[in-house]
């Protein structure tokens, strides 16, 4: 059940990893400028009230979660967020290589 849900989420994440990267190149085309939107803009524009709920409970627990932390993992490209956790869960539901040998049952 487990490995159906981080299934799940790494296609998800990679869809959306797409869809941000492919956002970006329209922008760079457009501005013909390279563009390459953080993490923290896309998400202001979609949700700005679930940010802030974040930015709150994080300086809650310790203002470091929040400054150096979750700040800086919020100025990288949304691509590549969303890019990494979608690798991630990928290699959480990765099966174990088999040796050639138990192919031949020895």
């Amino acid at each position: 059940m487990l490995n159906a849900i981080f299934r799940i989420s790494s296609f998800l994440c990679l869809a959306a990893a797409l869809v941000a990267g492919v956002l970006d190149m329209t922008r760079s085309i457009a501005d013909k400028t390279l563009v390459m939107t953080p993490l923290e803009t896309d998400w202001q524009h979609f949700s700005p009230d679930s940010l802030e709920t974040v930015r709150e409970a994080l300086t809650q627990i310790h203002p470091w979660f929040w400054s150096p932390g979750f700040a800086t993992l919020l100025s990288a490209p949304s691509w590549t967020v969303f890019a990494l956790i979608s690798f991630i869960f990928a290699m959480a539901v990765r099966g174990r290589r088999r040796r050639w040998q138990e192919n031949f049952g020895a």
